[in-house]
């Protein structure tokens, strides 16, 4: 059967929401829109971790190095490796995260 879900019912705040597949898939993602100066800490996932950089700029920092990455492209940091992004810029950053886990399985570093 066909499972649909708005994304305003997955909502964690104005900026943010998460969708965990749980027992329906392995797979779980966030959504979230970042204003100047917003960041994502350092840290780490037991699976590999796929974004979108939908909108805006990115500064991602991952295993201590910085790469910059703009809107329409694709990131992949592999499993166990610590990583972060900011939005260093005055335009809105959207981000796409997605999880290949039935629920996201984070370590804050």
């Amino acid at each position: 059967m066909v499972s649909v879900t708005s994304i305003e019912s997955l909502r964690l705040s104005e900026r943010a929401a998460r969708f965990q597949g749980g027992a329906e898939i392995d797979a779980s993602m966030f959504i979230v829109n970042y204003a100047r100066g917003d960041e994502v800490g350092a840290h780490t996932h037991p699976y590999p971790e796929l974004f979108v950089v939908r909108t805006g700029t990115a500064v991602f920092t991952v295993d201590g190095e910085e790469r910059e990455v703009e809107a329409g492209s694709i990131v992949v940091v592999p499993a166990e490796t610590p990583h972060g992004f900011a939005n260093r810029q005055d335009e809105a950053l959207e981000v796409l995260s997605v999880h290949p886990s039935p629920e996201v399985i984070q370590t804050d570093l």
